[in-house]
Parts: structure tokens; sequence; C-alpha cells
């Protein structure tokens, strides 16, 4: 009933949570009111348009992962010689994902097969408790309750356009070529003001606004409209596209810093802090700098 309860509250729907537990939908209520009825508090609030949980219910849902992952973590250290085993659920930019899927991570799968990864690519920031995730790597940062916070250093951040584009418009050498030029403009939610073209000038973040005919809400939409000729981006330097080219290196962007996200629990399971040891070092080694 635990686990079914989990998976409600993760995907905060009936008819999802049993689809993924290969389970009839009655059978999943049925699951979650018998737990309702054996605690005696009301742990999801239903609505025709949503399931959310209640207060008493994150709280439920909080203790519930953590005797799960522990029982886990127990019968784990019994089988298979103390190989890791269970899921976890993993979320990153899909920029690193793209990396980690066809560079390393059947190597880390290999070595573990007893492992199951849920991997979650979005360029929203998602509730690292509530959606049940038990890592999340973040490029910028913002504070989520409940969360233990791993910095991992920083980005390096460039300025690019397509090599078309340049060759339509032109190599920009000083930020006042800029007043010719496109800006591809990057807003999380459509409708806010853009801020225009981020530099760094005597330590201070600074923005020049400039001319853009398209903006885009996702990392993807972003590379691909730069690709189109639509105008300049200013992306990690971290897989640049190759027919991207970099221009203004004397007014980079402010870095961008990353960190790993995980749940604040009173115990790790040896699994999580495998996990969260490798990408890591992964992370470090390959893609940041250290400040």
């Amino acid at each position: 009933m635990m686990r079914v309860f989990l998976r409600v509250a993760e995907l905060t729907s009936f008819s999802r949570a049993a689809e993924s537990l290969g389970q009839p939908k009655a059978s999943v209520s049925q699951a979650v009111q018998q737990l309702e009825n054996l605690t005696g508090a009301r742990l999801l609030q239903r609505t025709t348009r949503k399931i959310s949980l209640t207060q008493d219910g994150l709280a439920f849902y909080e203790r519930c992962r953590d005797f799960l992952a522990d029982l886990e973590e127990i019968e784990s250290m019994f089988k298979s010689g103390g190989d890791l085993k269970g899921r976890l659920r993993i979320d990153m930019p899909s920029g690193f994902a793209k990396r980690l899927l066809t560079t390393h991570l059947p190597e880390f799968l290999n070595k573990h097969p007893g492992l199951e990864l849920e991997l979650s690519t979005t360029d929203r920031r998602v509730d690292v408790i509530r959606e049940g995730f038990d890592c999340v790597v973040r490029v910028g940062f913002s504070a989520d309750p409940g969360v233990m916070v791993r910095s991992l250093g920083q980005l390096e951040v460039i300025n690019v356009a397509s090599r078309d584009y340049l060759r339509r418009h032109g190599i920009s050498k000083t930020l006042a070529d800029l007043e010719h030029h496109q800006l591809i403009h990057y807003a999380p939610v459509l409708g806010a003001k853009a801020t225009g073209f981020e530099y760094l000038q005597d330590g201070e973040i600074r923005y020049l606004p400039m001319r853009g005919s398209i903006t885009v809400n996702n990392s993807e939409a972003y590379n691909l409209a730069c690709l189109a000729g639509f105008g300049i981006i200013q992306v990690p330097k971290l897989g640049v596209h190759p027919d991207m080219v970099e221009i203004l290196p004397d007014w980079p962007c402010e870095p961008m810093p990353i960190y790993l996200l995980y749940p604040h629990r009173r115990t790790l399971s040896r699994r999580l802090q495998v996990f969260l040891d490798w990408v890591s070092g992964l992370i470090q080694t390959h893609y940041a700098t250290i400040p």
C-alpha cells in the first residue's frame, strides 16, 4: 500500500499511477483508501481536476520514502553479495543527460546491473520532494525546503552564433556592434520581459537591450533557433554545436553554478550515496570548473 500511495502522490493521478504500476485504477484507489483508514488521516486532497497531498499526507509521504528506502537497503545486504539494487529517480538538464547517456552512464549501470534509473530531463525546476526525486542536477540555484545541496562548481558561459548568421550579419567585435544584431531571447515563462545581452563589467552583471524576433522557453529550442540563424545566444561552453562560433570573448556572461540536490534524510540508501558520489565526481572532472 505504501508503494502505491507514493506513486499516486508523485504522479498526482490515480490513472497514471495505475498505469505505471500495471494495476487496475480501482485497485490503486482502494489501496490508498485502506491506507487512510489505517492511519486515520486524510492523505490526499481529491478534486475533479487534480490530486495533491494534504499536510498529513506530505509528512506521511516523507516517512514512507525513508522507510521503504531503508527496507530496500536492508534487503539488498543479503542478496547477490550486497550488490546495489532498486530504483533511483533522477532529474537533470537535457544537455547533461545526453552526455551521460552516450558516454558515462552505460559503464555505471554495467557495474551496477541491479539498479534501475528513472531519468527526467526538463528545463523547469522540479520540486525535489513533492515529485519524488532522489537526486536532481540543477544549473542555477533556488532554495528548496527539505533538501540537501552540494555545490559542484561552475559552467563557463560564452556568446555564440551560427556560421550562417555571422556570414549574413558579420562578426561582432565590440558591444556597440550588437546594435546591428539579433538576440534570441530565453524566458522560462513566456511573456516575461527579456533582459537582453548579459555581460560582466568590473565584476558586475549588466544587461544590454537587444532586438530579437524569437523568444523560447527551453534549451533545445534555444540552440535550434541559433542553428537556424535567428541570432546570438549565451550558453554553457560545454557541448556547443560545431556550427556555432564564439563571439565577443572579452564580454562573457557570469558563470552558471551547478548543484546536486537530494532529499534530507536521517540516512541515505547506499545506492543513492554511490550515485551521488559518482555523478559529483563525473561533473567536477569533465564538465565544471571550481571557482
